[in-house]
């Protein structure tokens, strides 16, 4: 599969440079960061965060990455796809203080994701998995500050969701970022991995009851 390769070009406006110290990361520079953790990449769920992920650079080279396991795996085998694909999607974050650029990921993300299930599965599509990747990725990305904890348009702090297979239902569990983050070793790709044995992550904000991978988009 070829690598996403939009516009090399770091700058989009320099008010926006001055204002929120917009600069994205070269496409050289982002693949230079994940072949430092190949194996996570080929990780299905294997979580990656992005605190200031603009309108998605970063975020879609990992989905590709990943999207490139999938398919070795899976393209045979529409359910299992369908499973582990909300698994993909579900390992992936990210934060971004202007509201475009959110919009933008989320587009962008969902728009490749979609692709290629439609390539693997022709016409045979099952809309309901559809609906619930969007809602993934609508949960996923986030319209807030990254320094402070809190989405942009609100005082609330930021909620994360983790989502997990349990008994080949989707298991979903939701986490204050702020929480998250004091307990998470960020050394580690992983957003809810542990800073040692010795420390759990922090309870759930809220757990939800099992469901089916394509009825995600019916939760709450």
């Amino acid at each position: 599969m070829s690598r996403n390769s939009k516009s090399n070009e770091n700058i989009k406006n320099k008010d926006r440079v001055l204002n929120f110290g917009e600069v994205n990361t070269s496409l050289r520079e982002i693949n230079e960061m994940l072949d430092l953790v190949k194996n996570e990449t080929q990780r299905l769920d294997s979580r990656f965060l992005e605190p200031a992920c603009g309108d998605g650079n970063f975020l879609i080279n990992v989905l590709e990455r990943k999207l490139d396991v999938l398919i070795k795996k899976y393209s045979q085998n529409k359910y299992e796809f369908e499973k582990y694909g909300i698994l993909l999607v579900g390992s992936i974050y990210g934060i971004d203080i202007l509201k475009d650029n959110v919009l933008k990921a989320r587009e962008r993300l969902i728009d490749k994701f979609v692709q290629v299930y439609k390539k693997c599965f022709k016409k045979n599509l099952n809309r309901d998995f559809i609906e619930s990747v969007k809602f993934i990725v609508q949960k996923n990305i986030l319209y807030g500050d990254a320094i402070n904890f809190q989405y942009v348009d609100s005082d609330k702090p930021l909620v994360f969701s983790e989502w997990s297979i349990f008994k080949n239902k989707i298991k979903r569990r939701d986490f204050v970022f702020s929480e998250l983050f004091i307990y998470s070793d960020f050394n580690e790709p992983n957003l809810f991995s542990q800073v040692s044995e010795d420390v759990e992550i922090p309870p759930p904000l809220k757990t939800f009851p099992l469901v089916n991978f394509d009825k995600i988009y019916e939760t709450c």
